[in-house]
């Protein structure tokens, strides 16, 4: 295992399912550190600096929503990768995950093979990216791929999500041009990540949120456009 492996953190309160998936992430060359409830998680993350992080959403003392939230706070982990478990199909969960920044979310039971192709996708992604000097300049707006932040025109800065991100990096490379949901999903979160169409909207309101509500355009039954106007 080398040293410049990513690292991962296992969040489970069942003790066979973080067994059973640190033995499959060390066997694929990862570094892997694992914690039993949500707030364990967060005082193994803020030492471990996970690259990614495995989290159950059904646990005691600080379910996984909670623990999320609280570790998408934390300045070091704001490109970490976080992943959600849970034995739960109910489509609210699956929006709670994504609201707290989740970039992909798998039910139970798990299945290793598929968990593992899953996670490796992540980081192919990862490593295919543009490097450092990628920076685009539309509508007043400097937006800043080496550290996932936007330069707003009154001068302020923001960090986003890295899905956020991507999504508003996405839609600016191509000004007044419509996508919908569906692309959006298989461009930014791939086919290999199985999430709800609603996903896309809730990350379009957290986008506007923070960098302004006019770059984005929604066009009703259709889908969304970065408009340059």
């Amino acid at each position: 295992m080398s040293k410049n492996s990513p690292r991962i953190l296992v969040v489970d309160d069942e003790a066979d399912i973080v067994e059973l998936l640190c033995y499959n992430l060390e066997k694929e060359g990862y570094r892997v550190a694992s914690a039993s409830d949500g707030r364990k998680a967060i005082e193994v993350a803020k030492d471990f600096l996970p690259d990614l992080i495995i989290l159950d959403i059904m646990m005691p003392n600080l379910d996984g929503i909670e623990a999320g939230r609280m570790l998408r706070t934390i300045p070091e982990l704001k490109n970490t990768y976080m992943l959600f478990l849970t034995a739960r199909a109910e489509e609210y969960s699956e929006i709670a995950a994504f609201e707290v920044g989740a970039d992909d979310y798998i039910n139970k039971p798990i299945k290793p093979r598929a968990l593992m192709s899953r996670i490796n996708a992540f980081f192919r992604r990862e490593a295919q990216k543009s490097e450092p000097d990628s920076m685009l300049e539309i509508a007043g707006l400097s937006i800043n791929r080496q550290n996932y932040s936007v330069l707003k025109p009154d001068g302020s800065s923001v960090v986003l999500p890295k899905k956020e991100f991507e999504l508003l990096y996405f839609l600016a490379q191509y000004p007044n041009k419509v996508f919908n949901r569906d692309e959006l999903l298989q461009k930014i979160w791939g086919t290999d990540v199985f999430v709800v169409e609603r996903t896309v909207d809730v990350h379009i309101r957290k986008v506007r949120e923070k960098v302004g509500e006019n770059y984005i355009k929604t066009l009703k039954g259709v889908g969304y456009m970065f408009t340059d106007e």
